[in-house]
């Protein structure tokens, strides 16, 4: 029987490689019937293609520039 298990993201970041944005993450994942935790710092990454989240992207650099960065 397999059991249920709940993916949780622990941390994300995005890294410009090569002019493309690459985007890494970790999770855990826990039991979602007991709360036990089952692996932890489990580690994935993708480059960002879809326009959608290249958008999202560039608005969080924005928002860091302006809002963080700027005197």
């Amino acid at each position: 029987m397999d059991k249920n298990i709940i993916k949780q993201l622990a941390s994300f970041a995005v890294l410009n490689v090569n002019g493309g944005d690459r985007v890494t993450f970790t999770y855990d994942e826990i039991d979602a019937e007991t709360g036990d935790l089952i692996s932890s710092n489990n580690k994935g990454s993708f480059f960002a293609v879809d326009s959608a989240l290249k958008g999202k992207i560039t608005g969080i650099r924005n928002y860091i520039s302006e809002n963080k960065l700027s005197d």
